[in-house]
């Protein structure tokens, strides 16, 4: 019997060796193969057409010719972004298939859902944050309502019978509807769309009655008549819409929500390979040409690296997670 148990714990120990040698061998691979060797691959959760998807491709195009490798797009909708922040986060941390999300995905999501199937703290390693995203409240060109005060005024008078564009409980668009929700007295109806194209694309066919959504997404469709800004949803004007009063402005602080982009890698992505990813993104972001781009699509482009990112990823985390709870935003 001692026989049996000696030469059991043999084989454990040697498999632990087994297993040890090998992940040194994978760790030493990274520390010594130039990153990248083939394409890197960008998933959006969202699909094409958006802010979020403008701003990967921007990027994309602009790394893969400092790389010298092809940066792909990868559009993974659904789920308010689940599908394809899972997708990220189930990969192989090699530095080939990366993030690149609103603050939705880092922050909306795990302070607004119990049940998420990761947590962006621990299964996510903070690449940099790319650009800042103002949100902006819109509606039909041929809507009766000329200001935020009217939109306001009817919901009260009608609760439930103003709808309104997310991209599914628990997004960025629905977290604002319900702050706004709370600090104007009222009480909205949220309607899903699978991403800004389409919610745009309701809104203008008058399937609801109002949107929330980025900049770079209503922008375009405000500078060409289809639709009416009323209120940026955040602190400060956005440069895109020098007019549009923010909230803070319309006396509805509560109401404030500042959006971001980011890229970000899977947990135990090898630290060599993030740091040089990291000193790539930052020196395109340097590029006058790519934040011409940024900005075109109604962002501002800014680079924080990861500390601070991780940083800003834990405030807001207990921020709206404190804000759901005041706002009763329960989702599932």
């Amino acid at each position: 019997m001692k026989r049996l148990v000696r030469a059991s714990l043999l084989s454990v120990a040697l498999a632990t060796l087994a297993s040890t040698a090998s992940l040194s061998h994978a760790q030493t691979a990274a520390l010594t193969d130039p990153w990248p060797q083939r394409t890197v691959r960008f998933v959006v959760p969202f699909p094409p057409g958006g802010g979020t998807d403008a701003v990967a491709r921007a990027l994309g195009q602009k790394l893969s010719a400092r790389l010298g490798k092809p940066v792909v797009v990868d559009n993974k909708p659904g789920a308010s972004t689940i599908i394809g922040t899972e997708a990220v986060v189930r990969a192989e941390p090699d530095g080939y298939t990366l993030l690149v999300s609103g603050s939705s995905s880092y922050t909306v999501n795990p302070a607004l859902r119990k049940k998420l199937p990761y947590d962006p703290l621990k299964d996510l390693v903070p690449v940099a944050i790319i650009a800042r995203a103002p949100l902006v409240l819109v509606v039909n060109a041929d809507s009766p309502h000329k200001d935020l005060a009217s939109l306001l005024a009817a919901a009260k008078a009608a609760p439930k019978t103003i709808n309104y564009a997310t991209f599914g409980s628990g997004s960025a668009p629905h977290l604002v509807g319900a702050l706004l929700e709370q600090a104007a007295g009222v009480r909205l109806q949220d309607v899903p769309y699978r991403g800004s194209a389409q919610a745009m694309m309701g809104l203008i066919g008058g399937e609801i009655q109002f949107a929330i959504d980025t900049v770079a997404s209503a922008a375009p469709h405000v500078r060409s008549g289809k639709l009416r800004a009323l209120a940026i949803a955040g602190n400060e004007r956005a440069r895109a819409l020098p007019a549009v009063p923010t909230v803070q402005e319309l006396k509805l602080p509560e109401a404030a929500f500042d959006g971001w982009y980011a890229v970000a890698a899977p947990a135990r992505t090898p630290a060599p390979i993030v740091d040089k990813l990291m000193k790539e993104v930052e020196a395109a972001m340097r590029d006058v040409a790519l934040q011409e781009q940024i900005r075109a699509q109604g962002m501002e482009p800014v680079f924080v690296g990861p500390k601070a990112m991780n940083a800003a990823m834990e405030d807001e985390i207990g921020r709206y997670r404190a804000l759901a709870h005041r706002a009763q935003i329960v989702v599932e």
